[in-house]
């Protein structure tokens, strides 16, 4: 139950998350007394943490709004502002679902940004093992960063390394090797 805030937010985030399909799902009452209280103290601490959640004004739009209890909802969010328990929802620690939330919230936020970033990071990688042995190619990644080298790093750079960096950066070796490679 910790993580129903998390789950809710991440459902929200990607558009996935329909609370008259999931309403719908819960037959007992109980069941469904007990989710109105999950999403209300989701809502709190979204609140809480100044948390402006895409697709959220859905809930809004939903036959949730029927639920909404603006009393209820300002209970929760002076518990998370005192770090007191929520006793009506399983008697959870609010450090507890804060906790869960911060740590999780964003871990699993993987957006088509950070998707080609790995892949042409994987590309990069492979490139650079066609070229330049496992040696040569940390001596390069070093160089790029701006590390510290040791004179034995600085020498074999200079020999070897530098003179396989400077044919790939020849403009004319680059047309030639993309004729080829066609």
């Amino acid at each position: 139950m910790e993580g129903f805030p998390l789950v809710l937010a991440n459902g929200l985030k990607r558009n996935l998350f329909d609370y008259d399909a999931a309403e719908k799902m819960l037959k007992k009452k109980e069941d469904k007394v007990q989710f109105h209280s999950l999403l209300l103290m989701s809502l709190a601490l979204y609140e809480y943490l100044g948390l402006r959640l895409p697709n959220i004004d859905k809930l809004g739009n939903s036959r949730f709004r029927e639920h909404l209890d603006y009393g209820v909802l300002g209970e929760y969010l002076e518990k998370f502002r005192k770090n007191e328990s929520l006793e009506d929802n399983f008697g959870l620690s609010c450090v507890r679902v804060k906790n869960t939330f911060k740590r999780y919230f964003g871990q699993t936020d993987f957006d088509f940004k950070e998707y080609t970033q790995m892949k042409d990071e994987f590309a990069l990688e492979y490139a650079l093992s066609q070229v330049f042995s496992k040696k040569q190619k940390a001596l390069f990644m070093k160089k790029l960063k701006g590390e510290r080298m040791s004179k034995t790093e600085r020498e074999y750079y200079s020999r070897s390394v530098k003179k396989k960096v400077l044919a790939l950066a020849d403009e004319e070796l680059h047309k030639l090797a993309g004729r080829l490679s066609k």
